[in-house]
């Protein structure tokens, strides 16, 4: 791309970000790098050399060309915040990962650091100065769409020039959201991203150089619109019950204590656990028959679990159990599926597509894994295999029940909903999709929204607020011990927060559908975790998903680190409207590779619209 003269002598170029030069006679400055293609530009702007490149942040975006197009001499400098991303970028992709992993949403990972090492001269600190040439530059921090992103303000004749990395978009937009997930569903990116810009309006610059896209030239007007659209997103997607405040009131007002210490009673034959601030998944259903049906089984002891089943075996008439019905993918609610079928001989039944993240997690890059929670890491259960998988659309016959089994995403896409007629009621389980008081009309009722999840709104909340309003449940069952009476009224307002969050989601979103900027999964890798022996090969496949009402051209590059090779290493095409097409990859292992785990890129053009290594998945390089 040819440059673009900004301020007085200073320069655009874009490739797969912008990358600035701030020129003094024949020497410069960088700030960011993109894939390289500024330095093919700096002869025409009569530069010589770089002596420093600065970066606004780690994303690979931002510095995926440094390998191949680093300018002799120059130094680098970046955020101190994330210098360890700049230089162990492998230490945060894991083959197996855990709840507490650094920079991870329960497991899932939320930065993107490139896929070799880049070793910063000098780190900044957050209030820190740059000198270069007679000039300050002031090193602000402004995380939020990067936890350690930084802006480098420049005052010249003119005013201040703020080079903003990520801040914001010129419009009011956002870069990415998936990027300002720092947490489950508690905003902490997004309240850390208002405040950067905040911050940065309060300097009044005179021009906003972004990452991406134009310059702003209104940058105060832009930033305080900008900072409104923030303020506004942040209650409609934070959860809408009383969380942590008031939640244990409305968690359970039904149930009703039985003979069993802590197995509480929701109708004639339902029982579940219920306890002060007490959070498991666990219903069990008992027949007339002493037959039982549980659904979810996870986060507390198995020790209590056997003293509660014995109980009810004592005082309740269980007889057996025949079977653990899943809800959804999430870890925590099958933790201790696996215990039941072995010590009480329950098969394990969930609904077939709910099946594929509980059975085999590592293909995944989705948060609370059942391998990433501690019971699992200390028992050695990697994941679970189902006994039985129900059609979506269909259902099963049971101890006289017959039970309804449906898709019904919402916090996470691989979830289902089961309902059937249970003592008169029209009972639905509902896993995290729904929570609230019907009676307080300030809840909204949704869980966590954490595109992570997979949860675009469409395929998601949206999805399970119209589902629940068609089948009209008298009672909810959700997880997490939540029982909710005539939720009649709490599904509405749950619809009716899900449609406003989607209009706040595309006033921020620079493409015309928001989807593009919320879901990290539109270029996929299926497995994530590939593991490839020395000297020999493992398949892959890369998905693409297209979420037009038209065909969409794209280009995807696969850039893998030294040791590895992808066959082909490009995939270009076109996906027809509303459709996932999946290409075929071989990635080889050098004899001599390095053991361990590195990142494979996957360099993004689509439309035209070159976007940069905005994906990955993790090669796992064993001895051969």
């Amino acid at each position: 791309m040819p440059f673009t003269e900004v301020a007085p002598n200073v320069f655009r170029v874009t490739d797969t970000c912008n990358a600035y030069v701030v020129r003094d006679g024949d020497a410069a400055v960088l700030i960011d790098f993109g894939d390289g293609a500024v330095i093919g530009e700096l002869a025409a702007l009569g530069v010589k050399r770089v002596e420093w490149v600065l970066f606004t942040h780690h994303h690979r975006e931002q510095l995926q060309g440094w390998h191949e197009y680093a300018p002799a001499g120059a130094k680098v400098a970046g955020p101190e915040a994330e210098r360890a991303l700049f230089e162990r970028p492998a230490d945060f992709r894991k083959a197996k990962v855990t709840l507490g992993d650094a920079f991870t949403v329960h497991g899932a990972s939320y930065v993107r650091p490139p896929v070799r090492p880049i070793k910063l001269d000098r780190g900044f600190a957050a209030m820190d100065t740059f000198a270069w040439r007679g000039r300050e530059f002031w090193c602000v921090d402004t995380r939020g769409n990067s936890p350690g992103g930084m802006s480098y303000l420049l005052k010249t004749p003119a005013g201040w020039l703020g080079f903003s990395g990520d801040v914001m978009v010129a419009g009011a937009k956002m870069h990415t959201w998936f990027d300002t997930e720092w947490d489950y569903g508690f905003a902490a990116g997004l309240y850390a991203l208002h405040n950067a810009a905040a911050l940065v309006a309060r300097f009044e610059p005179a021009l906003l150089l972004p990452s991406h896209g134009p310059e702003v030239k209104t940058p105060a007007a832009e930033l305080a619109r900008y900072g409104d659209k923030l303020r506004a997103v942040v209650p409609l997607m934070l959860r809408g019950w009383e969380q942590p405040t008031f939640a244990a009131a409305d968690q359970d007002r039904v149930s009703t204590p039985t003979d069993v210490p802590h197995v509480w009673r929701v109708t004639p034959h339902l029982f579940k656990f219920k306890g002060p601030n007490f959070w498991p998944n666990f219903t069990i259903l008992i027949a007339d028959s002493g037959r039982g049906l549980v659904v979810d089984c996870g986060l507390f002891d198995p020790a209590f679990l056997d003293a509660a089943l014995t109980g009810m075996r004592d005082r309740l008439g269980l007889k057996g159990i025949d079977a653990v019905f899943v809800t959804h993918a999430h870890g925590d609610h099958f933790l201790e599926a696996e215990h039941v079928r072995t010590r009480w001989g329950a098969k394990l039944w969930t609904m077939a597509g709910v099946e594929g993240p509980c059975g085999h997690p590592e293909r995944y890059d989705f948060p609370a894994a059942i391998q990433s929670y501690g019971p699992s890491i200390q028992r050695g259960i990697t994941g679970v295999k189902f006994d039985r998988l129900v059609a979506p659309g269909t259902g099963f016959d049971w101890e006289g029940y017959h039970f309804a089994v449906d898709w019904m995403p919402g916090q996470t896409k691989f979830a289902c909903c089961l309902h059937a007629q249970i003592d008169g009621q029209r009972v639905a389980f509902t896993g995290d999709n729904i929570f609230g008081s019907p009676a307080d009309p300030a809840q909204g009722g949704n869980e966590c929204v954490v595109a992570r999840n997979h949860a675009i709104l469409e395929e998601g909340y949206l999805h399970a607020a119209e589902y629940l309003h068609t089948i009209a449940p008298d009672l909810i069952v959700g997880g997490h011990s939540w029982v909710i009476d005539r939720p009649a009224p709490l599904i509405a307002r749950y619809r009716d927060k899900m449609l406003a969050l989607r209009e706040a989601l595309r006033g921020l979103s620079t493409d015309p559908d928001y989807r593009y900027g919320f879901d990290p999964f539109w270029v996929r890798a299926d497995p994530y975790r590939v593991i490839v022996r020395a000297g020999q090969s493992a398949r892959v496949e890369i998905l693409v998903r297209n979420f037009r009402d038209r065909p969409q051209k794209h280009r995807v590059e696969l850039h893998t680190p030294p040791g590895l090779t992808a066959t082909p290493a490009f995939l270009e095409g076109s996906v027809a409207a509303g459709q996932t097409a999946a290409f075929a990859v071989e990635l080889a292992a050098a004899p001599g590779v390095a053991p361990g785990t590195h990142l494979v890129a996957l360099d993004v053009t689509l439309d035209g619209h070159r976007h940069g290594e905005l994906f990955d998945f993790v090669a796992i390089a064993t001895a051969g």
